[in-house]
């Protein structure tokens, strides 16, 4: 058994981001346990751009961003230990992990941050019917083969789900000279971001079909076609509206989940809106010493967001660290009309906190309300809301008070 101050679960831009945060309040005995061969995380097959323009104001590939990451971390000496996979986390913060190279390790921790990440829902969790071939692919795993591995996937491409993965996979794809025959997704609305849609899909002629699905697989060694069907609105298939599509791909890119096993082992409660921890405004689990930040606590749009994120949840750890607890965060922040979730779930109501949130529909010229029993706390107008654009607002103690919890609507 090994004792280390402060141990990161993952070192991907969320556990790069919080061990350098570490490192700058002062906590010396830092160690990062990465699971794959190098750290970076997803970033490292994240070829394109777009990255960065929030975090360092310019516009960086994936790998480029992981890159100042780790070379920061390297500069720093904190020990990212690679190859290395989490086995178990207790609930007195004990964290056990294998490696190839180590064998089986223990480590006693004052403090565990969690930024694991998350992983793709697949075909299995969609229960879609028929015949199980070759060809058939979540858009990270695809993404996988092509940038890292130089595996082209198919040629004859349709992409299920509107997914900013996809998106991107989509142009990814028709630059690798396939045919995307189109996108189709089962809300009424996309799913990614608007940039993506526009310059993934609308740049190159790639058509998104709203109200759609794949109800049907079709192919024995290879997939040869998938039957698409228009949706209503409780996302059912009509009857008739069905058609057949020659293909010999299936990209998958329908929603990301928070990974959270060992979140679960160490005793920390999820919220079933977010599939990720309850936090309080430190992003502190309900076990003491706990923390979590990133796409392990709820699926980010923005990878500059996890980074932000995670180092104000360092920040809070090093407090932690430094006086052994953190104030009490006793009242809820609820999500009223028309939100999805919100982050954090509890406040103190002594302290300026950041509050994440994601609506439920598009909507346009709305108010977002924040609200203490009957007085109003904030209010904000937004020309428009997006499900998949995160927002995010400061909320200052000065309009807070300390005996009411907190709920946040639109009007």
């Amino acid at each position: 058994m090994t004792h280390v101050q402060a141990i990161v679960v993952g070192g991907g831009p969320a556990g790069l981001a919080a061990a350098l945060r570490l490192r700058e309040k002062g906590i010396e005995d830092i160690l990062i346990l990465e699971r794959e061969t190098l750290a970076g995380g997803i970033l490292r097959q994240c070829i394109h751009d777009g990255f960065g323009l929030t975090r360092f104001g310019e516009s960086l590939s994936g790998p480029e961003y992981a890159q100042r990451f780790i070379d920061r971390v390297a500069q720093e000496g904190i020990r990212c230990v690679a190859d290395t996979t989490v086995l178990d986390i207790s609930s007195d913060k004990t964290v056990t992990a294998v490696s190839r190279k180590r064998g089986l390790m223990q480590f006693q921790a004052d403090a565990v941050l969690l930024t694991m990440g998350c992983r793709e829902r697949t075909r299995g969790a969609l229960a879609v019917p028929g015949t199980r071939p070759s060809g058939i692919y979540t858009a990270g795993v695809a993404q996988n083969y092509i940038n890292l591995q130089n595996i082209m996937v198919g040629r004859e491409t349709v992409i299920m789900g509107s997914g900013d993965i996809g998106l991107i996979m989509a142009r990814r794809l028709t630059l690798e000279g396939a045919h995307v025959k189109g996108v189709y997704e089962v809300l009424p609305y996309p799913s990614g971001l608007p940039r993506n849609i526009e310059q993934c899909l609308n740049d190159y002629g790639i058509p998104l079909y709203l109200s759609h699905t794949v109800t049907e697989i079709r192919g024995r060694e290879r997939l040869e076609s998938v039957v698409v069907a228009q949706c209503d609105e409780r996302f059912e298939p009509i009857a008739g509206t069905e058609e057949e599509i020659p293909c010999d791909t299936l990209i998958l890119s329908v929603g990301l989940i928070p990974e959270n096993e060992l979140s679960l082992a160490a005793g920390v409660a999820l919220d079933a809106r977010t599939r990720g921890a309850f936090v309080d405004e430190h992003c502190q689990t309900n076990v003491p010493g706990v923390f979590a930040a990133g796409n392990v606590l709820h699926v980010h749009d923005l990878v500059d967001f996890v980074s932000l994120e995670a180092e104000q949840m360092a920040e809070s750890a090093a407090e932690y660290l430094n006086a052994g607890s953190l104030p009490a965060c006793c009242l809820e922040v609820k999500a009223g009309a028309d939100i999805g979730h919100v982050i954090p779930q509890r406040i103190s109501g002594t302290r300026d906190f950041t509050l994440s949130l994601r609506v439920r529909k598009p909507m346009r010229n709305v108010t977002l309300v924040l609200a203490q029993k009957d007085r109003t706390v904030k209010r904000v107008r937004l020309r428009k809301a997006l499900p998949a654009e995160m927002i995010q607002l400061t909320v200052r103690k000065a309009d807070l008070c300390e005996d009411a919890d907190l709920e946040v609507y639109v009007e």
